[in-house]
């Protein structure tokens, strides 16, 4: 028996897409908002027609924002294209990519009213139901939100007969204009009401963070082929652009992201703050991009879950944990809160403590991962091994990449520094007597444990990674891997037993077994290595901002107001997430480069953006003069 619900819907995207082949013929990149989800239907109409039209646009971005996502996808034939890949729907924005990268679908999972107030685009068009007839202010609101992401000649799209007199008047004070059909005889989309984004006034403040960087199409240069340099090259090649990276050593992922084995998982915070929904997007996009690692590029390493402790010994914060995940509404293919018993099986290790369980976390080989990105962006990108950029310097606006005799290595448009700490040194003709330094980077040295496996004994190994104060990993290549310490401002390379012995001394307290294992025992060794964090423990993502420019600016209420060295980005300072962060905080630094839509919501791009610290610093100013 047919189901007219279903059939109604396929109907109403294929008038959707048939009225979006005319809109999209031939051009760069195109962007729809859509407010129905449909069981994935809708996207499904789109992604067909996409495939279909020989005049397609060479990247298509669909943003679909409906609080009926979290009901799933009941498309049959898009089911099959997901596969495993439809991710644990949380209070995030989620990124799926097709025809690689070439056509993108992030899944806002609430109502288009409150999308439109946390979504950083530029939307070609929005195929969106006229909102319920409310107070005239109500509606005025919802106008400008539609027109502050408007792209330049932005379309409408509404059901015919759907728009009230007042949201006329509204969309007309916003500088939208309605479109007659331009043929009657063509019926595609007859049911369709159309308008036009067509202003007679200019916006008085255009985002600084938007008109940063450049929109040529010459390649992107990188300097770091570590995970954060290696994302960025995979990130820009799905926007379509080519990149070069510079690494000064002779391969990708030998310093910090050289370690053997990490781990990637969310976290949960009562508060869930931004560091809570940075970290829960970031793990989501990482655990699509670990998957991809293993499948496609025979990289080591396991998503098959996560243990990470609770803070009690026994099972007294179980209850506790349960009401917060409840209270957030995480949902538990995202995280489960586990009993000491329940942990116990899971690991394959007597625990003692209630954890958290994160079924798509696990672990991973850095350089591997690293590798994978590389992989992934192909034939648009080439890595310049052994080509240590000693200064940068800007010319006729060109940046340029030195080498240490002063030679030029590469110019363009567009630089990212991903190199870590490394990227203080390179800004530093940029930055003002007044101000020491761009951003509150702490350099940290950590040192990592190894055991052959035969020499654990009585501790044994998990089934599945076990973190919370220090971390155990199943075993990897015959080894037991554990650790890490964490010291500040200590440059010893070497491999200390005092530190193995802080590792074997947590490790203890972790698993709660007196493993007995000495820090001379046969065997053991470990490795060295420097993360860099910032005081607010997230990542610097984006555009650089120009300190110089900003100790005279007015308004520097929010990082969108302030201003930035064009074409010079950031993406660093991961900290000991680099895994966990690296795929997410590739794709923020892209979509601000390219223009494509942003992958987290304004609100959290804030919070991670290369300029908080200059807002920061212009509100104590502010309060020093009041």
């Amino acid at each position: 028996m047919n189901d007219p619900v279903a059939a109604g819907q396929q109907k109403d995207a294929a008038a959707c897409a048939a009225v979006l082949t005319e809109l999209w013929k031939d051009s760069g990149r195109f962007v729809v908002l859509d407010d129905r989800f449909d069981g994935g239907e809708r996207f499904h109409s789109l992604l067909q027609a996409w495939r279909d039209d020989p005049c397609r646009c060479a990247q298509l971005h669909v943003i679909t924002a409906s609080p009926d996502i979290v009901d799933g996808c009941t498309s049959a034939a898009l089911r099959v294209e997901i596969a495993d890949l439809w991710p644990p729907v949380t209070a995030n924005m989620h990124r799926l990519a097709f025809e690689g990268g070439r056509v993108q679908w992030m899944l806002v999972p609430t109502p288009m009213q409150a999308a439109l107030r946390t979504l950083v685009a530029a939307v070609d068009v929005f195929a969106c139901s006229a909102p319920p007839a409310a107070d005239p202010y109500a509606t005025r609101r919802w106008a400008k939100a539609l027109a502050r992401l408007a792209g330049a000649d932005a379309r409408l799209l509404f059901d015919a007969g759907s728009v009230c007199d007042s949201m006329r008047h509204a969309l007309r004070s916003a500088g939208f204009a309605e479109q007659p059909d331009t043929d009657p005889a063509d019926r595609r989309g007859a049911d369709i009401e159309r308008w036009r984004h067509a202003p007679q006034f200019t916006s008085r403040q255009p985002p600084a963070r938007s008109g940063a960087g450049a929109r040529s199409r010459d390649p992107v240069l990188i300097v770091g082929a570590g995970l954060a340099g290696c994302a960025m090259a995979w990130a820009l090649a799905e926007q379509g652009r080519e990149s070069f990276v510079f690494e000064r050593r002779a391969t990708v992922a030998l310093e910090t992201s050289g370690n053997p084995a990490g781990l990637f998982h969310g976290i949960v915070n009562p508060q869930d703050g931004a560091h809570a929904r940075f970290n829960r997007g970031a793990a989501l996009e990482a655990q699509r991009a670990v998957a991809i690692a293993l499948a496609q590029h025979q990289v080591q390493g396991s998503a098959r879950g996560l243990l990470r402790l609770g803070n009690a010994l026994g099972n007294d914060d179980l209850p506790t944990m349960r009401a917060t995940l409840a209270r957030l509404g995480l949902p538990g293919d995202y995280v489960l809160a586990v009993s000491a018993q329940q942990a116990s099986e899971l690991s394959g290790l007597a625990l003692r403590q209630a954890a958290w369980w994160y079924p798509g976390g696990g672990w991973v080989q850095p350089a591997g991962l690293a590798r994978s990105f590389l992989e992934r962006a192909g034939p648009r990108v080439a890595l310049r091994a052994d080509s240590a950029v000693h200064s940068l310097t800007r010319e006729s606006g060109l940046w340029q990449l030195r080498d240490e005799r002063g030679s030029i290595l590469a110019a363009a448009d567009v630089v990212v520094l991903a190199n870590a700490g490394d990227a203080l040194r390179l800004l530093q003709p940029w930055m003002p007597a007044s101000q020491p330094h761009f951003w509150p980077l702490l350099r940290v040295r950590g040192q990592i444990t190894t055991l052959p496996v035969a020499a654990v004994g009585a501790l044994g190994l998990p089934k599945v990674p076990i973190a919370g104060a220090g971390y155990l990993l199943p075993g990897v290549d015959g080894l037991a891997i554990f650790g890490a310490t964490s010291q500040a401002d200590d440059d010893d390379p070497a491999v200390r037993d005092s530190d193995h012995r802080l590792n074997l001394e947590q490790l203890a307290r972790l698993t709660g077994i007196d493993h007995r294992i000495e820090p001379t025992a046969h065997g053991i060794d470990g490795r060295t290595g420097w993360r860099w964090s910032t005081d607010d423990r997230l990542p610097v993502l984006g555009a650089v901002p120009d300190w110089t420019a900003a100790l005279g600016a007015r308004r520097l209420e929010q990082p969108v107001h302030v201003p930035r060295l064009q074409g010079l980005y950031a993406c660093t300072a991961f900290g000991s997430r680099g895994i966990t962060w690296a795929a997410l905080a590739a794709q923020v630094v892209a979509a601000s480069i390219t223009g494509a839509p942003m992958p987290i919501e304004a609100g959290l791009l804030d919070s991670v953006d290369a300029a908080r610290w200059v807002v920061r610093a212009a509100t104590r100013r502010t309060r020093r003069v009041e």
